[in-house]
């Protein structure tokens, strides 16, 4: 078995977790490197029209992004589940199912993409000044989905397993290649917000290029022909887990694009004041999803091992850990915040201060609040990891009715100051949803298999 492989249904939970973690935040940074160097690239190369233009794509690029990340990470719950269980001709059938139905979304998704691009981008008011840019940056991103699913499928699979050092590896080497290559299409060859757009996918290849070579080492997954041909009880099991999730990621982007909607109607300052904080935010929110992709990992395993004391060990664990790592991580935002923020802004000097100042504000809203956003990714992935995606799908429908109901009614009451309590109310609407449906699921799990064989 490979030596990066990690069982976590033995030893001291905190410390399991954290451990499993640590890659998998390291590599969410060098992952949101693409979106922070494109930014910085198009920011200080391209101005302030061509920034707006990248921010103008940020929610409905990420919608797509997260469609593509809910499947995989369902499909990766039952892979933990298996692999748990040690029961690996399951894990195989598992793998071999999600490759294909994968494949199919893909395919959707690329022309579903294509057609809703100019559409939804008119609906949001889009100005026309950078309306173009955008078009261009999207339906390029969209032509390459099958390599976004190419990478994240493969990076589940390693999760799953207990790998959390291979993704990080390829993440660091895609990310090299990303700003080489950002300089390059941009500032050599003069290709624009398109070659921003160019570099981030041939870097997604480099990535899931790298976490294949890996797994075809693995010896428990080598996979036959037969595991590849789709049984309707296996396939409906994995879209029963990958839908919800998909359509969670789904709903809270929409939600964003009702942000995106009133924030266009603020101005081309104001659009790039905040997306240069929304850049930021990836970086703010990626210990977070790390330690939700662990939970998901520790939970999946336990529960197919029939650890149900460890799952809550491990819950209360996880918590006292995210809750310290989001109050450094608010602090670090606020002394350093308008240092970094100003590295994403260029234009004449009263461009520069006006975009500075509605940037670091929504940062400071942010920071402050971040807590509540890490409790969230705690109690989701929980759930999650227990192979429930529907009440997680709940907690994201609560997230798209606070943050959309917010953005239309708040700004009116206290203007543009209201948009930023969005996403605030909205993680706030969604933990409330989570901490009763974890408290509520908990109860139902079946007692401990230690207690069951005494």
């Amino acid at each position: 078995m490979n030596s990066k492989i990690k069982n976590m249904t033995q030893g001291t939970p905190g410390k399991l977790i954290f451990a499993f973690a640590l890659p998998l935040m390291a590599g969410n940074i060098f992952q949101q490197l693409y979106t922070v160097v494109d930014t910085m690239v198009v920011g200080k190369f391209l101005g302030v029209n061509a920034l707006a233009a990248l921010g103008a794509s940020d929610w409905l690029n990420w919608m797509m992004l997260g469609i593509i990340q809910g499947f995989a990470q369902g499909f990766g719950i039952k892979m933990a589940q298996d692999f748990g269980a040690k029961d690996y001709h399951s894990l195989r059938r598992t793998i071999g199912h999600s490759v294909i139905i994968s494949l199919i979304f893909s395919v959707v998704l690329v022309i579903l993409g294509q057609m809703i691009t100019k559409p939804v981008l008119v609906l949001l008011q889009t100005p026309d000044t950078i309306l173009q840019d955008t078009i261009l940056y999207l339906r390029i991103m969209f032509l390459g989905i099958p390599i976004v699913m190419f990478y994240n499928l493969l990076a589940c699979i390693l999760r799953a397993l207990g790998d959390s050092r291979t993704p990080l590896y390829a993440m660091i080497i895609a990310s090299i290649v990303n700003i080489l290559l950002d300089l390059l299409f941009v500032c050599v060859f003069h290709w624009g917000i398109a070659g921003a757009a160019i570099a981030t996918l041939i870097a997604q290849v480099v990535s899931g290029l790298y976490c294949l070579f890996y797994i075809l080492k693995i010896d428990i997954i080598k996979l036959t022909k037969a595991d590849f041909y789709l049984g309707k009880s296996l396939s409906f099991k994995l879209l029963y887990l990958g839908f919800p999730m998909a359509f969670q990621n789904a709903i809270i982007a929409i939600g964003g694009m009702v942000v995106q909607f009133v924030v266009n109607g603020f101005g081309v300052t104001f659009i790039a004041g905040f997306t240069a904080t929304n850049k930021l935010y990836v970086i703010l929110e990626s210990a977070a999803i790390s330690y939700g992709y662990a939970i998901v990992t520790y939970v999946g395993q336990n529960l197919g091992a029939g650890h149900t004391r460890r799952i809550r060990q491990g819950m209360r664990s996880a918590l006292v850990i995210a809750i310290i790592t989001s109050l450094f991580i608010a602090v670090a935002m606020l002394l350093a915040g308008k240092l970094i923020l100003s590295c994403f802004i260029s234009g004449t000097p009263q461009e520069i201060k006006e975009t500075l100042k509605i940037a670091y504000l929504y940062l400071t809203i942010m920071s402050v609040c971040l807590p509540i956003l890490y409790i969230l990714h705690i109690f989701r992935s929980g759930i999650q990891g227990m192979g429930n995606t529907f009440l997680p799908m709940l907690s994201g429908i609560a997230e798209f009715i606070m943050r959309t109901v917010t953005a239309m009614f708040l700004p009116i009451v206290l203007g543009e100051i209201g948009i930023f309590f969005a996403e605030i109310l909205a993680w706030t609407g969604a933990v409330i949803v989570l901490v009763i449906s974890y408290l509520f699921i908990i109860r139902t799990l079946p007692a401990d298999i230690t207690d069951r064989t005494s």
